[in-house]
C-alpha cells in the first residue's frame, strides 16, 4: 500500500519532504551557528543554548509565515489549476492539498512559537539574573558594559529593579510576541472542524487576526535586543584571547585586550521573507474584491422542502467546471462574510445554482432574507468559481462517486453534466459508467436530490442507457415510522423513501463488499473514487481504495479524490 500511496502522492510526497527538509536544515544550521560562532561568544555568556534555541526556531518561523498565505490564495491555485490541464492528472490533484498543507504550515508555527517563546523567557530570566549578579563573574560584567556609554550594553536589562514579566509586556519583542502569540492561537483553535462547521462566523473573524500576526511579526525585531560582537571588534579584541581580561580590568592597562568589545543588534530580518507573500495575498484580494462587484442577476429562487434554498444565478463571463465552488456574500446580511457552496448546476446549463441549508445563523438570514417574498432581490456578490477534484471525474472510465449529507452537492453538478455529455455525444467523456452513493441521515434532505435523480432515471430509462448509473442510497439514521412503511410495502417497484427505482438501503456501506464488487466488474479500468463528507469516511475509503487496486498496472486501479473546504 506504500508503493500506491507514493504513485498517486508522488508530488505531496515530494513538497511534503522538501518542506520538512528545509525545516530541518534551517533550524539545524542556525542552531549550531548562533551555538558556536565566536561573535556570539559574549551573548552565549550570559545566554548559554537558549541563545541557539531562540534563534534558529526564529529563522524556521520566518520561513512558515512566508509559506502560510501562499495556500490560501485561491484564485491564484485556481489560475496554477487551468495553466497545468494539460500537465499530468496527478499535479493538478495535488494543488486541492492546499488547505491540509496550509493548516500542516499553521501546526508547525504554533511548535515553533512555543519552542522560541519557552528560549526567549529562559533568555530574559538569565539577562535578569545576569544584570543583579555582583559577583565578577563574565556575565555579571558584560551585563554592567551600558555604564561605559549608551550603545556598549549587550545585556538589554539595565535596572535591578525590573521582572522578566515587565520586559515582556513593555518593549517591542516582548509586547509583539505576547500579540502575536495570542493572535495565532486564537486562529488556531477557532478553526476545528467543529467550530468551522457550525460557527462558520466565529471562524471567519477570527482568522482575520492574521494582519495582526503579519504586523507583529514585522515589528517584532525591529528594536535588536539580542546583541552580538561587531567585525570591528572582534578584529580588535577577540574573545579567544581578550574574555579573561574582561574580569581582571587594570587600571594602567598596556596589552591588547585593553579597549572594550564593542556590540551590534541581529538586524529585523522577518520583513524580507513575508514580503512577497504578502505582496501577492495582496493582490489576491484585490482580485477577489474586482471579481465580486460583477453585477449578479438571482434568475429563480426555489424553496425546496427541509428549509433548502435553491439560488439560480447568472452572471457576465461567468464559466464554470463541473464540481467547482464559489464564495457567496450578502451585503444586506454582512459585509465582509463569505461562505463557500459547492455549484449544482452543470456547465451546460445557462445558470449557474447553488442549494444552502440552514445551518448557522448566516443561512439562517439569507434563507429568511429570499422567503420575505420582498418586490427587489437582496443584492448577491460571487467570488469565483474555484477548482476541486471533480473536474477530473470524465477522465475515468468508471467512477464511484460518495456523497454524504448535504456532500452531495458537487455530485448533482457531475450526474446533470455527464448527463448532457451523453446525450450530446460528447467525445471528451470517457466514463463509460458510474456508481453513486449516498449516506444520509434524515429522508427530509433528500427531496431536491431526489427529484433530480428521478428525472435523470426517467431519462436514462427513455434512452435505454438505464445500466449507466448504478446507485444506492443509504439510510443511517432511521426511525420505527419509516420501518414499518418499508415492511408494509417491500414488494413495491419503487422505494417509499424516495420513490426511486433503487431500493434504500438502511444502515452504512459494507465499503469491501463494494469494492470488490466494483473491482469484479471492470478488471481491467482505472476507477476514479471521488468523496464529499467527513475525514473519517475519507479514511476507510482510502484504505478500501489501496486494498483493492491491483499492484498490476495492466489490472484494475483505485484513485482517490475528495472534496476540500
Amino acid at each position: 500500500t506504500m508503493g500506491n500511496w507514493l504513485v498517486n502522492h508522488w508530488f505531496s510526497a515530494a513538497v511534503l519532504a522538501a518542506w520538512l527538509g528545509i525545516n530541518i536544515f534551517l533550524f539545524t544550521y542556525y542552531f549550531l551557528f548562533f551555538d558556536r560562532d565566536e561573535r556570539y561568544f559574549y551573548t552565549r555568556a550570559i545566554l548559554g543554548s537558549a541563545l541557539a534555541w531562540a534563534r534558529a526556531s526564529a529563522k524556521c518561523l520566518n520561513f512558515n509565515s512566508m509559506l502560510i498565505l501562499l495556500p490560501v490564495c485561491r484564485n491564484l491555485l485556481s489560475f496554477l489549476r487551468g495553466t497545468c490541464s494539460c500537465c499530468r492528472r496527478t499535479l493538478r490533484k495535488q494543488l486541492d492539498h492546499n488547505l491540509t498543507f496550509h493548516k500542516l504550515v499553521a501546526y508547525a508555527l504554533a511548535l515553533l512559537t512555543a519552542v522560541h517563546t519557552i528560549a526567549h523567557l529562559f533568555n530574559l530570566e538569565r539577562y535578569n539574573h545576569s544584570q543583579r549578579a555582583t559577583d565578577g563573574s563574565l556575565p555579571a560584567v558584560l551585563s554592567k558594559m551600558h555604564l561605559q556609554g549608551s550603545d556598549k550594553w549587550l545585556n538589554p536589562i539595565h535596572s535591578n529593579q525590573t521582572t522578566v514579566e515587565y520586559v515582556a509586556f513593555t518593549t517591542i519583542p516582548g509586547l509583539t510576541g505576547v500579540i502575536i502569540t495570542l493572535a495565532l492561537i486564537l486562529m488556531v483553535t477557532s478553526s476545528t472542524e467543529f467550530i468551522r462547521r457550525n460557527y462558520y462566523e466565529v471562524f471567519w473573524y477570527t482568522h482575520h487576526l492574521f494582519l495582526v500576526y503579519f504586523a507583529g511579526l514585522v515589528i517584532h525585531g525591529i528594536a535588536g535586543l539580542v546583541r552580538g560582537q561587531t567585525e570591528e571588534s572582534m578584529k580588535e579584541v577577540h574573545p579567544h584571547h581578550c574574555a579573561h581580561y574582561l574580569m581582571h580590568k587594570d587600571e594602567d592597562c598596556s596589552h591588547n585586550c585593553c579597549k572594550d568589545p564593542e556590540f551590534g543588534s541581529i538586524p529585523a530580518e522577518s520583513w524580507k521573507w513575508v514580503l512577497a507573500p504578502i505582496l501577492l495575498y495582496i493582490f489576491e484580494r484585490i482580485l477577489r474584491v474586482w471579481r465580486a462587484r460583477q453585477k449578479v442577476v438571482v434568475t429563480k429562487v426555489v424553496m425546496h422542502p427541509a428549509r433548502v434554498l435553491e439560488l439560480q444565478m447568472q452572471k457576465k463571463g461567468f464559466r464554470m467546471e463541473v464540481g467547482q465552488y464559489i464564495f457567496v456574500n450578502c451585503p444586506a446580511i454582512s459585509l465582509l462574510e463569505w461562505h463557500p457552496f459547492t455549484l449544482t448546476s452543470a456547465p451546460e446549463e445557462d445558470f449557474f445554482s447553488i442549494h444552502i441549508r440552514a445551518a448557522g445563523d448566516w443561512t439562517e438570514h439569507l434563507i429568511d432574507t429570499f422567503q420575505q417574498q420582498k418586490p427587489e432581490m437582496p443584492r448577491i456578490e460571487v467570488d469565483g468559481p474555484f477548482g476541486t477534484a471533480s473536474e477530473d471525474v470524465f477522465q475515468y472510465e468508471v467512477a464511484m462517486l460518495v456523497g454524504a449529507g448535504i456532500g452531495v452537492t458537487p455530485f448533482a453538478s457531475i450526474l446533470k453534466s455527464i448527463w448532457y455529455k451523453f446525450q450530446q455525444a460528447d467525445q471528451t467523456l470517457k466514463t463509460k459508467k458510474i456508481y453513486f452513493y449516498w449516506l444520509c441521515r434524515d429522508t427530509g434532505a433528500f427531496a431536491w436530490f431526489n427529484d433530480l435523480l428521478a428525472s435523470l432515471e426517467q431519462k436514462m430509462a427513455e434512452s435505454g442507457k438505464a445500466d449507466f448509473l448504478t446507485y444506492r442510497l443509504f439510510l443511517t439514521g432511521w426511525d420505527t415510522n419509516i420501518a414499518n412503511n418499508v415492511a408494509l410495502r417491500f414488494d413495491t417497484p419503487t422505494d417509499t423513501v424516495t420513490g426511486l427505482r433503487h431500493k434504500t438501503i438502511f444502515g452504512r456501506p459494507m465499503w469491501n463488499s463494494e469494492f470488490a464488487a466494483v473491482a469484479a466488474a471492470h478488471p481491467r479500468s482505472v476507477v476514479g473514487v471521488f468523496l464529499c463528507g467527513p475525514g473519517a469516511l475519507a479514511k476507510s475509503l482510502q484504505k478500501s481504495c489501496h486494498q483493492h487496486s491491483s499492484l498490476d498496472p495492466r489490472k484494475v486501479k483505485f484513485y482517490f479524490n475528495k472534496e476540500n473546504f
